[in-house]
């Protein structure tokens, strides 16, 4: 009876461990509650690894040796599937090479309001020499600020920026603003961005298109994060932000609350979202945990992201500190491909 039992616990285990490895073979990367395990793939790392040691424990109870034998080999498959993962995506904070005259830097920051302060924002752009900046919940004067500074020390950006909701001094979190230097030309969000039409459900994105027809068309995005009650809305902003890239000149940034693993069902022609490639998992960085800042980062979510279409390739990758949000910003080099 014990011994069936044990056998029954070992094979519901080795499924669970299959799903959350990798549950989009089973097509559940963005159901609850997988979609938020594999978010955290060192804190599922931590976790086998902790079941490993407790089956090895186990090993002198000579009644449960066969079973502690099996859950041991089942944890440590797990481990080694989920360590290499992470080994091929990269565990680290990254580098940035030189730039270079065609390089084109994007820092994307969600600041959690005003945590993170106007200066420091600047600073950040400066000591990066940032081109574009995607800034979720951030405030247009907060953008106006960082852009008076920036022109004092003579890196000029253009301020442009989405609101939902007419609420006097509401949640900053019902903004997103974003700052693109002038020597990428003249920008300008699109209508349906500010009108709603076509956005994100519940918290703004915005879609930035060149005036003059050339260069690259600017995604700035904030997908609602997935809370059991919020599925729905984030699979479907999830979606809308997918087909923001489809074939053409596109760079996406900002906080899209999902990692890689939720996107398996979303990239086509080799993309990740759409056509566009994530930068981080290219260079080095791609499990480094942006969310919570207060983690370490191998035990937060790499929810922040800066993808691009082909015709820009990924140079390197950068997580700074997150300063008192409760994000870690990321910078991503972009070199023309070809």
């Amino acid at each position: 009876m014990f011994r069936l039992l044990g056998i029954l616990l070992t094979v519901l285990f080795a499924i669970a461990t299959a799903i959350v490895v990798w549950p989009q073979f089973f097509h559940l990367e963005q159901t609850y509650p997988f979609a938020q395990l594999i978010a955290v793939r060192g804190a599922v790392l931590a976790g086998f690894l902790a079941i490993a040691v407790v089956s090895l424990l186990l090993l002198f109870a000579r009644p449960l040796r066969g079973f502690a034998a099996s859950i041991l080999i089942v944890a440590l498959l797990g481990a080694a599937a989920t360590g290499g993962i992470g080994a091929v995506r990269g565990f680290g904070t990254g580098t940035l090479p030189e730039k270079t005259d065609g390089s084109v830097r994007v820092l994307s920051w969600n600041t959690a309001g005003e945590a993170v302060s106007a200066e420091t924002i600047a600073d950040a752009i400066l000591t990066q020499q940032v081109d574009v900046v995607s800034l979720p919940e951030t405030a247009e004067s907060v953008g106006e600020r960082i852009a008076v500074m920036l022109r004092e020390q003579g890196h000029p950006m253009w301020v442009h920026h989405v609101k939902f909701g007419d609420v006097e001094n509401g949640p900053q979190a019902w903004e997103t603003t974003i700052l693109i230097s002038p020597e990428l030309g003249d920008y300008s969000v699109i209508g349906s961005s500010e009108d709603r039409s076509s956005n994100t459900g519940s918290v703004p994105s915005a879609v930035v298109m060149p005036l003059s027809g050339t260069g690259p068309t600017i995604v700035a995005v904030h997908a609602v994060a997935p809370r059991i009650e919020e599925m729905q809305q984030w699979q479907s902003d999830l979606q809308w932000i997918a087909d923001q890239c489809p074939a053409g000149d596109f760079i996406l940034a900002g906080d899209f609350n999902a990692t890689i693993d939720h996107m398996a069902s979303l990239g086509v022609n080799g993309g990740d979202m759409g056509n566009c490639r994530d930068a981080a998992t290219r260079t080095g960085t791609g499990v480094t945990g942006t969310w919570p800042a207060q983690y370490p980062e191998l035990l937060g979510a790499p929810i922040d992201h800066v993808m691009s279409s082909a015709n820009w390739k990924p140079t390197g990758s950068l997580v700074l500190d997150a300063s008192g949000s409760d994000h870690r910003a990321l910078v991503v080099q972009l070199e023309p491909a070809g």
